[in-house]
């Protein structure tokens, strides 16, 4: 039986110490991750905004950021952590972060007026739209929402919803998907370094018990040894 245990106690040791390598591999490759998102952030310089007292803001005003961040969190349902805003580090460089800034972009251009110009009289749909300047309220419209073929909404969706608010929020979303990763990145290894504490303490209490019925074997047959010593000892 105390073989089987020590067997058992040695693997479950080397299994531990197999995880601690992974987790101290894991952190490494994933501090890596995040030095680089946080270089790729600084070099881009884009900050958000705070008051004196450490509150968001968006063109000057707490309303304007709360407006904001009611559609980051209502809306589009996302679970912002307070803890990822912080004034004294405004860089976008978190999840939330990024997030709030991509809704940012979004709550402007969906809150936005368009100027169309026609040059001439068109006809749609039994509507005649006489030649000038109009201006269009992008009234919360998404990308979807519009007309493409509608004379006014048509030209006010390419403005409005432009391939550079479509790259600036695509690429928010990477930074978003990235900060996550590394996020979930730092879990694993600290899950990978309890596991294998765990497995590494189980095992060698398990290898030390089984030696404990070895010693008191060893114990008793020295003692019979000394016993038997004493016993020729006294014969003499």
């Amino acid at each position: 039986m105390s073989k089987k245990l020590k067997g058992l106690g040695t693997v479950l040791a080397v299994i531990g110490a197999i995880c601690l390598i992974a987790s101290g591999v894991a952190l490494y490759r994933t501090q890596q991750g995040m030095d680089a998102l946080q270089k790729f952030s600084e070099a881009q310089n884009v900050t958000l905004s705070y008051d004196d007292d450490g509150n968001l803001i968006d063109r000057g005003t707490t309303e304007g950021a709360d407006a904001i961040m009611t559609m980051l969190t209502d809306e589009w349902g996302y679970p912002v952590l307070n803890s990822e805003f912080d004034p004294d580090d405004p860089v976008v460089n978190t999840a939330s972060e990024y997030m709030f800034q991509m809704a940012t972009i979004v709550y402007h251009v969906r809150n936005g007026t368009q100027t169309v110009v026609l040059d001439e009289d068109v006809e749609y749909n039994g509507e005649t739209f006489a030649a000038g300047t109009y201006e269009f309220e992008v009234d919360g419209r998404y990308w979807t929402d519009f007309d493409r073929q509608h004379p006014i909404e048509g030209p006010a969706r390419e403005q409005a919803w432009s391939g550079t608010v479509h790259g600036l929020v695509g690429e928010l979303g990477v930074g978003v998907v990235t900060h996550t990763s590394i996020q979930v990145g730092y879990a694993l290894s600290g899950v990978l370094a309890i596991l294998g504490l765990l497995s590494m303490l189980t095992g060698l209490g398990m290898f030390w018990m089984a030696r404990e019925p070895e010693i008191a074997v060893m114990n008793g047959h020295k003692a019979k040894a000394d016993r038997a010593e004493e016993r020729d000892l006294v014969k003499a």
